[in-house]
């Protein structure tokens, strides 16, 4: 695993802030770095207009509503962009930044929050909500949604990309190549308390990055022709746990999870897939594919549907197939356990680093999962 750069705690500390665990910083004066205010009643009425004036470290707040065909091109690092009372709604209407985007990110350490972003499109057919093209991008309380892409990344294996409490939906081309979240090579992406559903033919969550973390989400693909729910093609030092992942009968690919399918071309080539409630709604499938060679574990897991747990090899324990009857309101995607569930107390040892501490909470948040005893099976520990 590489080395922590300054970046990395510089991104997690302004996701705890955002969470409630710390406090956020107060607006610098002087000739130091600005805050700017946008809104239709205000000095700059759009934010493209802030695009083009603000400065490495300012804030950027949004007011609420919709700014219809406004695009931008972000330059400016450690620059975060915030609806202000609400999500501000980027709607693209037709129009790009670039022919990419609707905000194309250039600068490095830039922090999204409380956006919305929908529409775009481009001849490429890859238009997506944020183009990132700098180095590190934390992404928070935002949503994606009608895009050809949600969020695309380039390739720079210095960016660690952070999404957490998010929302992507009925994003895709059609064309297979365009998903809700599609990371390039970076050094790590980290998916947390995030919803995505109903991704148009392409993949909820592709990525190339050495390291991955998709931790306590819900990924559904409704009755979309999804493809992959979660997809590694390039392997990579993977934790995917407390993750409800649910493949809809239209599901054009028969695995849920896919590790290395184009090869194990990242550094380490280490799954771990812990404390999942997978349910497979084909009348056929394999709930985690793996490409011959990689190290993977699996743990804790509930299985719902036909299909096999995997393809390959590896070290398997504590997971178990069970029918709806085990949850709490399947047909509402409540996944959580009943008491007279078989899945309580079932799990088994998991070392400490790998495990789940965390678990999924609806709409869009994350919550640390309670210990009680033995761990029970599954993305949700019965209270």
């Amino acid at each position: 695993m590489r080395a922590e750069r300054a970046s990395r705690p510089l991104a997690l500390a302004l996701v705890a802030g955002l969470l409630g665990l710390a406090p956020t910083s107060p607006a610098h004066a002087g000739d130091g770095p600005r805050t700017w205010r946008v809104g239709p009643e205000r000095d700059l009425r759009s934010p493209s207009e802030a695009a083009a004036v603000a400065g490495d470290g300012d804030t950027v707040l949004i007011d609420p509503g919709t700014y219809s065909g406004d695009v931008a091109t972000w330059t400016q690092d450690d620059l975060t962009l915030r609806g202000d009372g609400g999500r501000a709604h980027l709607r693209a209407d037709g129009s790009d930044a670039q022919g990419k985007a609707i905000w194309v990110i250039a600068g490095d350490r830039t922090t999204v929050d409380r956006i919305e972003l929908s529409g775009a499109a481009v001849p490429d057919r890859n238009g997506a909500g944020i183009r990132h093209e700098g180095t590190d991008l934390t992404v928070t309380r935002s949503w994606f949604h009608d895009n050809e892409m949600g969020i695309l990344t380039g390739a720079d294996p210095d960016s660690d990309v952070v999404v957490t409490r998010s929302r992507f939906f009925r994003n895709g081309a059609g064309d297979g190549y365009s998903h809700s979240l599609y990371a390039g090579a970076v050094g790590s992406l980290t998916v947390t308390g995030s919803w995505f559903a109903g991704v148009d033919t392409g993949h909820h969550v592709k990525s190339r990055a050495a390291t991955n973390t998709i931790v306590a989400n819900r990924i559904s693909d409704g009755s979309s022709t999804a493809s992959y729910s979660i997809d590694l093609p390039d392997a990579g030092r993977s934790l995917v746990a407390g993750n409800v992942v649910v493949q809809g009968p239209r599901s054009e690919n028969t695995a849920l999870v896919s590790y290395g399918a184009e090869g194990l071309t990242n550094p380490s080539r280490t799954l771990w897939v812990v404390n999942n409630t997978f349910v497979n709604r084909r009348p056929s499938g394999t709930f985690v594919m793996t490409a011959d060679a990689a190290d993977v574990h699996l743990r804790n897991n509930l299985l719902v549907g036909a299909g096999d747990l995997t393809n390959g090899a590896g070290r398997h324990r504590g997971n178990l197939r069970v029918g709806l009857g085990a949850f709490v309101a399947p047909g509402r995607e409540d996944f959580r356990l009943r008491t007279s569930s078989r899945a309580i107390d079932r799990g088994v040892v998991v070392p400490r680093r790998w495990r789940a501490r965390w678990q999924y909470a609806a709409p869009t948040g994350l919550v640390r999962r309670p210990r009680l005893g033995e761990p029970d099976l599954g993305a949700f520990e019965r209270r």
